[in-house]
């Protein structure tokens, strides 16, 4: 009997591997789709992400360094050449405590069409804090979306689904036809929420590659006379 408790347990880790997201299933109450996957930031600009933490906690900085997640595969079309750097986030605790850090984009990133999914790889250094994308929806609410926890070494990525609005007031609204066509949502930048047990010393972090995977159906699917409502 021992055998057959062994067996059945190991059919049932065998089947409960968590999957990466489908953007085709999320939201999808139409076979109208034209999704596309699209880098939003390749992390190869000096300056272009700031982060900050409280004072009364520690100290944190960022910079650039040459290297790349090895298992990352292109866009269709991509130059590798262009892409060479990651970000690197370190932070000094002073005290160990319930606290977070904070690392946003110096302009906020728009995205066009219906987000899905949110990815970007990450080296997380195997301390178990937890990752949070920040964003502000097409009315300029304020949204987070859990990404994952870094407790893991190397690199790992991380997606995030972006959960539509059940009727286009509440939630994350990404469109609306009462207030004429512009981006659905904008990336604001990333929270990290410390495990107060492991807030000490310091700790070292990467970021590599931001994608979406949105759909462009609504976009594509325009008719070439018609007007733009952005007047």
């Amino acid at each position: 009997s021992l055998v057959v408790v062994m067996l059945g347990f190991a059919v049932f880790a065998q089947n409960s591997v968590i999957e990466e997201p489908n953007p085709e299933t999320v939201g999808n109450d139409s076979a109208m789709q034209a999704l596309i996957e699209i880098s939003l930031d390749k992390f190869e600009r000096e300056g272009s992400w700031s982060v900050h933490m409280s004072p009364d906690y520690g100290v944190v900085s960022t910079r650039l360094f040459e290297g790349a997640p090895s298992m990352k595969e292109p866009l269709a079309g991509d130059d590798e050449s262009e892409d060479s750097h990651v970000i690197g986030v370190k932070v000094e605790f002073f005290r160990r405590g319930i606290n977070s850090f904070y690392i946003t984009s110096q302009r906020p990133i728009p995205i066009e069409g219906t987000t899905k999914t949110v990815s970007m790889w990450i080296c997380g250094r195997n301390q178990g804090h937890d990752l949070y994308l920040l964003l502000e929806d097409y009315f300029g609410r304020s949204f987070e979306l859990y990404m994952g926890n870094l407790g893991f070494s190397g690199w790992k990525k991380l997606t995030c689904v972006v959960p539509p609005s059940p009727d286009g007031e509440h939630g994350i609204v990404q469109h609306s036809a009462y207030y004429g066509d512009r981006p659905g949502i904008r990336i604001i930048g990333f929270r990290v929420d410390c495990n107060p047990m492991l807030a000490r010393g310091t700790y070292y972090m990467y970021m590599d590659d931001l994608r979406c995977v949105t759909d462009l159906y609504d976009m594509e699917n325009r008719d070439e006379d018609d007007m733009l409502d952005t007047w």
